[in-house]
């Protein structure tokens, strides 16, 4: 799981000890990619495939169209995003970030 600041700057990043080695990077790449899109990844993934109008975005440096990056916002405003990276396939990976927001909603409002 990795958290970014709304610049897209790792802010905290946590590895379970069997989670593959391209997790910490994955997790990271999905949370930048929300902050950068403004958008949860899984939508992402799904509006960017070939044939889309939006295809392109798969090749900006840097980015990853796969589930898991979710925004955080506070006051309506976008402070950050949490990528997950471990489960099989994207949506448990977002579920798992949306989840954990939940827990932590009531500090996020400042």
């Amino acid at each position: 799981m990795a958290v970014v600041d709304k610049g897209g700057n790792v802010q905290a990043l946590i590895r379970d000890r069997f989670a593959g080695p391209h997790t910490p990077r994955t997790a990271t790449l999905k949370a930048y990619t929300a902050v950068s899109f403004r958008a949860n990844t899984l939508g992402l993934a799904d509006n960017s495939q070939a044939g889309e109008e939006a295809s392109g975005v798969r090749d900006i440096p840097g980015v990853l169209m796969l589930g898991g990056g979710v925004v955080i916002e506070s006051a309506g405003e976008l402070i950050g995003g949490v990528g997950v990276s471990g489960a099989p396939g994207g949506a448990l990976d977002e579920a798992c970030a949306v989840k954990g927001l939940e827990v932590i909603a009531d500090d996020l409002d400042f």
